[in-house]
């Protein structure tokens, strides 16, 4: 009998596309924003990631808590139209609910929820996220039993945090545990190195590039049977 009991799973680039996701929610409210208020000089993707790092040498939090870096982006990019703090401060959250409600359009990888219905009725799953969508805003909820982000533990993935609060939520011990992720450092590494059991989601099918032998991997969703060879 398995004496693995619990599969937790990373999001973005593991159930979906993040990509295009975050380029439609970016694109979409700032078309929306520029209705409410008019013209904002957004700049260039080179002068959007400089003001994400520096916002972030500013405030280290922002590394995790990428509300909080949402908010800050946007607080700048308002704070010469807005007339007042107050209009800042409601603006800066109405631009960033829209957001977030964007950013959870997501589409699917083929599989993935005829596969999470399935495993779901042998072992209990968990969420592992650097990211910030919630699980409990899409249609798979129902298939959890907890969701961990960066958020929540103040660090990122290959961190120990978010594998070791997936220990403390669920009781069980780390070999009880796979982790199914597709960055390799990020989810393979890091769980790896609790001792929990790992997968690599390669859709891309790209080489397996660190120094550890290659675990076993999932291609698309439609091969999860794996899991339960593994367990």
């Amino acid at each position: 009998m398995s004496n693995i009991k619990l599969i937790t799973f990373d999001l973005d680039d593991t159930f979906w596309d993040i990509g295009p996701v975050i380029i439609n929610a970016e694109l979409t409210t700032r078309k929306w924003l520029e209705e409410k208020v008019g013209a904002i000089d957004w700049g260039d993707m080179e002068s959007f990631l400089a003001l994400r790092k520096d916002l972030a040498k500013e405030d280290p939090s922002l590394y995790w808590d990428l509300g909080k870096l949402r908010r800050e982006i946007f607080r700048f990019k308002l704070a010469p139209i807005a007339s007042d703090e107050a209009e800042l401060n409601e603006l800066v959250e109405d631009s960033f609910n829209y957001f977030l409600d964007k950013r959870h359009e997501v589409i699917f990888y083929d599989g993935v929820i005829d596969a999470l219905k399935d495993l779901s009725t042998r072992y209990e799953l968990g969420v592992l996220t650097n990211g910030n969508a919630d699980i409990y805003r899409l249609n798979i909820g129902e298939y959890f039993k907890f969701s961990v982000s960066s958020l929540d533990v103040q660090s990122n993935k290959p961190d120990k945090e978010h594998f070791q609060k997936a220990l403390d939520l669920s009781g069980f011990n780390s070999n009880e545990v796979i982790h199914i992720g597709d960055h390799q450092v990020n989810d393979v590494i890091g769980a790896l190195n609790i001792g929990m059991k790992a997968i690599w989601f390669n859709k891309e099918k790209v080489n397996w590039e660190q120094e550890v032998s290659k675990p076993a991997e999932i291609l698309d969703w439609y091969n999860y049977k794996i899991i339960d060879e593994i367990a």
